[in-house]
């Protein structure tokens, strides 16, 4: 490419501008009604980029109970019998051998797994509904009459990263878009200087925050640090420090017209319309992120409430608030990750330590959401991808390292906020918390019902790809309702 035709590429504002030799009336008045002009056309543009964006707000199928979501994923499988879902029988037969034989797909591993192991905790009634809650949860026992917990939830796999895949994307074996994805696809966003879709420390893997084939714009936007300076950036590559802010934006248009040049020798090229819109939302939120992801805008009693600067709570505190911090901005989506609930051994002291770690800063969150009117049209998800089974495993050989196997046949999440019936437990399974035996809900139904609370039609909420239309249920579920409001 020849210097001129650069030249010819660049934007007009990257060329210096010729200066009159002083300040007169004319200089000045012409200055000052280009101004004028300019802060015109600035809104006018902003206005159209908001209209045009991929990521405007967009009308839901029908009214909707829930403008957001916040997805609380416990990674590991939580273990139901312990936290949610007591089982006296259980606790009765605690020792005795299992009552019942084990599927021969789920061959357990270590000693004495055909043993039953009683609930490791205590339960009381909570709440004015009574809902029998884990003395391991007692901040989330004082929301019991907010929360909907759904007791027989069931998944397809007990293998840790397909069962990750079918609770974030619905599907076992493809590369489908998450359901954030869909959510922000579905919705867009209700501030266009933030991502519609945020994951906090995700542990996941990125095809399970991604966007697949659906736009790229809608794929989650990782927060990787929430330490308040002491490590990474919280959003890596998004502030260029080497740079003054309108030298940025200089930079942008120059290869905005490159890419846009190039995508139309291509005419069709998903991934270069994903850079083109990613460009331009990055520069957007250096704006707005910043702010957003600093804590320490937050009172010393906000971040009290939440176990900021706690030992065990810190961590958990501040993605917590973070997660309200951006659902208040207007972010459609936002995921808190919290690994750690894979007890194969240790249970006893392993789950009570977890707990610990999450029960008071997903309180705060609660509370913190009631308190700013967010709770009632924010829907607050608080799940792992199963749960853990009745039996128990022995991975010392001596009794010292007792923990519980996975288990996708009957395990417990909760809902709260955003259109659900508060303090209920819906569904039950066996006697000793193995398998759903009634109101089953299987991972597509959860989609399903969470779409609906957002005013989607999980069967009308489709994305045309190779050949047939996509949707985050595919040819499953239905709405739960028994448990909408």
């Amino acid at each position: 490419m020849m210097p001129s035709e650069i030249e010819t590429m660049l934007p007009e504002t990257i060329l210096p501008e010729t200066e009159e030799p002083g300040p007169t009336r004319r200089s000045f008045l012409r200055r000052s009604s280009c101004g004028l002009g300019s802060l015109a056309l600035s809104v006018l543009l902003t206005e159209q980029a908001r209209a045009e964006s991929p990521l405007a707000p967009k009308a839901s199928h029908f009214p909707a109970k829930a403008k957001r979501v916040v997805f609380l994923f416990m990674e590991g499988g939580p273990s139901q019998m312990d936290l949610l879902d007591y089982k006296p029988r259980l606790a009765k037969d605690d020792g005795k051998p299992l009552p019942f034989k084990l599927p021969d797909t789920e061959a357990t591993v270590g000693l004495d797994a055909t043993r039953l192991l009683g609930p490791i905790s205590k339960f009381d009634h909570r709440g004015q509904s009574g809902l029998f809650l884990s003395n391991l949860l007692p901040e989330i026992g004082r929301h019991a009459d907010d929360l909907c917990v759904l007791r027989a939830m069931q998944s397809d796999s007990p293998n840790h990263p397909v069962a990750r895949t079918i609770l974030h994307t619905g599907t076992t074996n493809d590369f489908w878009p998450s359901m954030g994805a869909w959510i922000s696809y579905g919705l867009g966003t209700e501030n266009q200087q933030l991502p519609s879709y945020v994951t906090i420390l995700p542990r996941e893997g990125t095809r399970n925050y991604g966007s697949a084939f659906l736009p790229a714009i809608h794929q989650g936007t990782p927060i990787e640090d929430v330490s308040g300076g002491k490590g990474r950036a919280p959003i890596r590559h998004l502030v260029d420090p080497s740079l003054p802010r309108d030298a940025q934006r200089k930079k942008i248009e120059f290869l905005q017209r490159l890419n846009r040049a190039h995508l139309e020798t291509l005419q069709a090229d998903q991934a270069m319309e994903g850079v083109l819109e990613s460009f331009e939302l990055a520069f957007r939120m250096q704006t707005k992120a910043p702010e957003i992801v600093d804590l320490s805008r937050e009172s010393k009693a906000t971040r009290e409430l939440y176990g900021i600067g706690g030992k065990k709570t810190d961590r958990v505190g501040r993605q917590c608030l973070l997660a309200r911090r951006l659902l208040e901005a207007g972010v459609r989506f936002v995921q808190v990750s919290m690994g750690g609930w894979d007890h194969h051994g240790s249970i006893r002291s392993g789950l009570p330590n977890q707990c610990a770690m999450m029960d008071r800063p997903v309180a705060s969150l609660l509370t913190d959401l009631k308190n700013r009117g967010l709770l009632e049209d924010t829907l607050v998800v608080w799940a792992g991808e199963f749960g853990r089974t009745p039996h128990h495993q022995d991975l010392s050989g001596n009794g010292a390292n007792v923990g519980r196997e996975h288990n996708p046949h009957g395990f417990s999440i909760w809902l709260a906020g955003g259109g659900v019936r508060g303090g209920i437990a819906h569904g039950e399974t066996d006697e000793y918390g193995y398998r759903g035996i009634s109101g089953k809900v299987h991972i597509h139904d959860l989609h399903a019902t969470m779409l609906h609370l957002l005013g989607l039609d999980h069967e009308r909420l489709t994305y045309r790809h190779k050949g047939r239309d996509f949707r985050l249920t595919d040819v499953e579920g239905h709405v739960v309702r028994d448990i909408l409001a």
